[in-house]
């Protein structure tokens, strides 16, 4: 038996202060996500399996949206016990730049069988300015 066999405790510990220090970038992993347009809309889906609504945070300045969140086992599993261990968790995140301004005040976020959707619709103020060089 190995001295420093891990246990659920110490790893949870291990947890408590990797959130508390949160603001350092640890280990974070990227979220894939799909992108595209329909009608006078962006969408944005993801697969989020195993986050809650409450362990995501969607945040949205100018043109700039990120999507913040993390994911956790329910249960404790031993690294030496995997055969595979291919799935991501933890924390997620990606910023992205939208390819235009959207309607802030009619954007639609669901959370529906572990895939995210964010429906931006575009904003209607959007003009086309032509700059002259002095």
């Amino acid at each position: 038996m190995s001295l420093f066999k891990k246990n659920k405790e110490l790893d949870d510990n291990f947890n408590k202060l990797e959130n508390h220090l949160s603001g350092f970038n640890y280990e974070e992993g990227q979220l894939a996500i799909d992108v595209y347009q329909a009608d006078n809309n962006l969408i944005i889906k993801s697969t989020i399996a195993g986050a809650k609504p409450d362990d995501i945070d969607i945040t949205l300045s100018g043109d700039i949206l990120t999507i913040k969140g993390r994911r956790d086992m329910d249960e404790y599993i031993d690294a030496g016990d995997y055969l595979y261990r291919e799935c991501y968790w933890g924390r997620f995140s990606r910023t992205i730049i939208l390819p235009f301004l959207v309607d802030e005040d009619n954007i639609n976020v669901k959370l529906d069988r572990g895939v995210l959707t964010l429906i931006l619709p575009k904003a209607d103020n959007q003009k086309e300015v032509k700059l002259k060089i002095e």
